[in-house]
């Protein structure tokens, strides 16, 4: 399976907004501003905050893989990492990674001869979506070790769409490598930009059901809790593996703002730097327009919307909901589960369709549809993700590539970073590469 690349329109104008950019004013797409949005690919640029974990440690492991409902003891166990093949603990797949999480910028600033190219955005005012995520993991990130990063805008596509006549899919990667050591991992983050006024005129909402559970609802998914097992120590062996073999299910729900929160312990604030008190007041004065009064005036972020009900409301949805990271995590969670600690996660991508409200309840599930050897015969299935809510909706469709052991083959072999890059630099080249002609 090759890295997720945006498909038709027909697709795209079910994809809603999860993080959408705060801006002043309406625009317009026009070819002079995608000439020049193209013009940045490729270059760096520092991430807007600081990681929220520096040197990660097994504590920070652990609570990351806490904050999405996951507890493999390879991720934070000593004695029990030992007597795997990886011979330690390993960080949890989700914080190899994950958008602020971890990695300090190997280029703190814009070169000279590129800030006025990279100064504002060629498509002021044009809504930004964020629709979908791809990850890639190609080496382990142990205890305690400084990880770098370089972020850049790797795709700029011209698209028709549906749902706002023309749209722009905006990819931008971040890769990470481990100091001294070997590249880990790269993201990949599709913000759909569309013009806000022709999105509006199209737009179109269903009615949202909210309401309370029967008992024998919370019954069934604590007996779906109860049911569910990692494979952990008992190796799955490629060669056991048929296509049509079901992942799952798994149960992650009734959503609350107590997950929210926990999620948050794990997870840091995220891409805007959310930090309380005389820190909220600094960021006030750095990211003015994040900012919105509440029913006292008081100033509190956007992000209050996935855990105040009134703020939801006034962005157009009936209640607080949650991240479209949530549910990548969650995807992450039912594919480690089922592929055991022998295995080792490659790829993985997934689009936001819909929104996880507070109340919801999201039932993955996922099947094999390929089993075969990849590059340099790796052996390797395909798997096609699901999370689907209560209300049978499909809110996070995804797919993801395992490398298995195999009696054949022997054990897992590490893959390659793409186009065998042996820096970042090279590593967002080569995903550039697969965007031309996109």
């Amino acid at each position: 399976m090759s890295h997720v690349v945006p498909r038709t329109s027909q697709e795209k104008q079910n994809l809603i907004s999860y993080n959408v950019r705060p801006v002043a004013t309406e625009g317009s797409i026009t070819d002079e501003g995608i000439t020049r949005l193209r013009a940045r690919i490729g270059i760096p640029e520092p991430h807007p905050v600081p990681p929220h974990y520096a040197a990660p440690g097994i504590d920070a492991f652990r609570h990351v893989a806490e904050a999405y409902g996951d507890d493999n003891p390879l991720w934070w166990d000593d004695t029990y990492a030992a007597g795997t093949c990886w011979g330690g603990v390993l960080a949890p797949p989700p914080l190899v990674g994950g958008d602020s999480l971890i990695g300090l910028d190997e280029v703190i600033e814009v070169p000279p001869e590129h800030r006025d190219l990279m100064r504002g955005d060629p498509l002021r005012g044009v809504h930004a979506f964020y629709s979908a995520s791809a990850r890639e993991w190609w080496a382990p990130l142990r205890p305690d070790q400084g990880v770098t990063r370089r972020n850049a805008l790797v795709g700029v596509l011209d698209k028709s769409s549906e749902f706002a006549q023309r749209a722009v899919h905006e990819w931008t990667a971040q890769v990470f490598r481990q100091a001294g050591g070997p590249i880990l991992s790269a993201q990949y983050r599709l913000m759909i930009r569309t013009e806000r006024t022709k999105a509006r005129e199209r737009k179109k909402y269903d009615a949202i059901e909210l309401r309370a559970y029967e008992d024998e609802e919370i019954d069934a998914i604590e007996a779906q809790y109860a049911s569910e097992r990692r494979r952990g120590a008992a190796t799955r062996y490629w060669e056991d593996v048929a296509v049509g073999d079901p992942l799952g299910p798994m149960v992650k729900g009734p959503l609350t703002v107590t997950d929210i929160v926990c999620w948050h312990v794990g997870m840091g604030m995220g891409l805007y730097g959310v930090k309380p008190l005389r820190l909220a007041y600094q960021n006030r004065t750095r990211i003015p327009r994040f900012f919105h009064r509440d029913d006292l005036n008081v100033p509190d972020v956007m992000q209050r919307v996935h855990w105040d009900p009134e703020f939801a409301r006034r962005s157009g949805n009936p209640t607080t909901f949650d991240y479209g990271r949530m549910r990548e995590t969650w995807l992450i969670h039912m594919c480690t589960d089922w592929m055991g600690d022998a295995a080792w996660l490659w790829k993985l991508d997934c689009e936001f369709r819909l929104f996880n409200y507070v109340g919801d309840t999201q039932w993955l599930s996922g099947s094999v549809t390929r089993r075969y050897l990849a590059e340099d015969g790796r052996p390797a299935v395909d798997v096609e993700l699901a999370a689907t809510n209560q209300r049978g909706e499909l809110t996070t469709p995804g797919h993801a590539t395992i490398l298995l052991p195999s009696r054949e083959h022997g054990p897992v072999r590490l893959p390659e970073p793409p186009g065998g890059a042996r820096d970042l630099q090279e590593a967002l080249q080569a995903i550039s590469d697969r965007y031309v002609g996109g």
